[in-house]
């Protein structure tokens, strides 16, 4: 490995980053898969996931003669006093997926790409340029980690390192810069089919594929709209997710052995979102919910969004106070998609 690439792996572990490697900037070798997965209408409403598809599939498209992706990783799970495995429920309280316990990642991570890219084009004469991405552009951000040597493919989809398991953010410096490349990681689940057996929508349709609109996580933050009926009774009865879901890497073996918390600040859970009462969440008021969710993943699914889903909890709640709780949701916002839900669990 040439100096220069050795020195970016440095700067990046000593700018918090876990996990670092280097690719090259080529065009995707899963183009007909990925316009496979879209026409199959797996993306659900996120329409995002369609747009400027010739650019998605090639960095190059994003910036005039990329040559290298930088890849990082970093760590976010943080919650060790649950466990890596599944945590035990109460049925009166939601549970947030990790990732969004703490700050946000886009923000946390994409200021620490900047200063990374400072220090690398101080260290070259050339005329260096890049682009950066945290899980925004228009990038198949898992095949370049996989790449890079980050992570190979798990059956649920996502990116799994075979020391660290799965709980860490992407993010990327495409640049124009020749670096010498990692050589792509090498790993695989074996016939363990662990968390196509736990996914409680059945979202897992079949190794290495998933629908999103049977995704908890889709149907709890990306779906703006209301969430289908018949999913809704194992959404609730999986513990109460009310933003995203970890069921899928809480039972990959790879998570339960290998998983270590990290002391970053950024991640660490805040009170509003370490297993709180369903009833504090219905009683929030719009401004109480923007200054509670101030610069929190949170955000994406609006204050609307979060009392749909906690409505959809507090249905099968036994708390003698749920209806209390409803009816204040209600009265926070009176829109159609709260209301619904709300009558609903009512």
């Amino acid at each position: 490995m040439a100096v220069l690439e050795e020195t970016i792996k440095f700067l990046a572990r000593n700018a918090g980053f876990d996990l670092v490697g280097i690719t090259a900037a080529e065009p995707s070798a899963f183009a007909e898969e990925y316009r496979q997965w879209l026409d199959r209408g797996y993306a659900g409403e996120m329409e995002f996931l369609a747009r400027d598809l010739h650019r998605r599939l090639d960095p190059r498209e994003l910036l005039p003669d990329a040559r290298s992706i930088i890849v990082v990783g970093m760590n976010y799970y943080a919650d060790d006093s649950e466990g890596p495995g599944t945590p035990p429920y109460d049925p009166e309280r939601g549970i947030f997926a990790r990732y969004a316990r703490g700050d946000d990642y886009h923000e946390v991570m994409s200021a620490r790409l900047k200063t990374l890219w400072t220090e690398i084009r101080a260290l070259t004469n050339e005329d260096a340029a890049a682009k950066i991405y945290v899980d925004t552009g228009p990038i198949l951000e898992r095949e370049a980690a996989r790449k890079a040597g980050l992570g190979w493919f798990g059956k649920n989809t996502m990116l799994i390192n075979t020391r660290q398991g799965s709980y860490f953010f992407l993010g990327e410096i495409i640049t124009n810069l020749a670096l010498e490349i990692d050589s792509p990681a090498i790993g695989g689940c074996g016939t363990c089919t662990a968390c196509i057996d736990a996914c409680p929508t059945g979202a897992i349709v079949a190794p290495f594929e998933i629908d999103s609109r049977r995704c908890i996580s889709y149907l709890t933050i990306e779906l703006k709209g209301d969430i289908p009926e018949d999913l809704q009774p194992a959404i609730s009865e999986s513990g109460n997710r009310i933003y995203g879901c970890d069921i899928c890497q809480e039972v990959c073996p790879f998570n339960i052995r290998r998983s270590t918390p990290t002391a970053d600040p950024a991640y660490q859970p805040r009170e509003i979102t370490s297993s709180p009462k369903l009833q504090e969440l219905a009683s929030l008021s719009e401004e109480e919910f923007r200054e509670r969710f101030r610069k929190s993943p949170v955000k994406r699914a609006k204050h609307r969004g979060l009392l749909r889903n906690v409505s959809m909890a507090l249905a099968v709640s036994d708390d003698i106070e749920a209806e209390v709780a409803l009816e204040r949701a209600v009265k926070h916002d009176p829109k159609p998609l709260v209301c619904e839900h709300t009558a609903r669990a009512l």
